[in-house]
């Protein structure tokens, strides 16, 4: 997967850091932060959006939620807006956005 950089500046301090970290001079931690301060964070998804996204990909709750790893209800809540994807699911969600469902089923 193609990493998203904050800007050309920070795409190259990113590669510098991870060119120090795989030569063993930078530690994980360190790379971690490298991490967060260069990519891109992921994108929230509002309900509507995680609705019209399953919707785009011709799923029902049941079967999006199945592809996710999630339960049903989870789904449902999402769509709802009682609850917001995060962690692990965010990202499923995006990477569903970007490639389709296809990439996660």
């Amino acid at each position: 997967m193609i990493k998203q950089y904050r800007s050309r500046l920070m795409s190259a301090i990113h590669g510098t850091a991870t060119d120090l970290h795989e030569a063993g001079l930078l530690g994980k931690r360190v790379m971690q932060v490298f991490d967060v301060m260069c990519l891109t964070p992921v994108k929230l998804l509002s309900a509507a959006e995680i609705r019209a996204l399953r919707l785009r990909e011709g799923a029902s709750q049941a079967v999006f939620a199945r592809c996710l790893n999630v339960p049903p209800e989870l789904v449902d809540q999402w769509e709802c807006g009682e609850k917001r994807p995060q962690g692990p699911s965010l990202k499923l969600l995006v990477l569903v956005a970007r490639n389709g469902l296809e990439t996660v089923a």
